[in-house]
């Protein structure tokens, strides 16, 4: 059983036993969230696909860890002006474990 939910202004497609990292999510180290924004469900052949969301269903998840991604240089520069700028970036993460898909 698969489900595709919405977190973060991003789609994931998730299963159980599954870790993902996900946009940086308010909750403490092993406390379960509940993401009700499920997109689609799947289950073998059969897929249920919402319009947008799927009512009723609902995907669990343990939060394991919080961390900050690579770095990402970036680098801007016009030519023959003398201009050199360097920045870099690093994006906060949560990472989750998925524990069950109700739908």
């Amino acid at each position: 059983m698969y489900a595709v939910i919405k977190t973060g202004g991003k789609q994931y497609r998730v299963a159980v036993g599954e870790k993902l990292k996900v946009e940086q999510i308010a909750a403490d180290v092993g406390q379960e969230i509940v993401i009700d924004q499920v997109l689609a469900v799947g289950n073998g052949d059969s897929i249920k696909v919402g319009t947008p969301l799927v009512s009723g269903a609902t995907v669990t998840a343990t939060v394991v860890s919080h961390g900050r991604g690579d770095k990402v240089r970036i680098f801007k520069m016009r030519r023959r002006k003398h201009y050199q700028k360097r920045q870099g970036h690093r994006q906060n993460f949560t990472e989750l474990q998925i524990g069950s898909i109700n739908g």
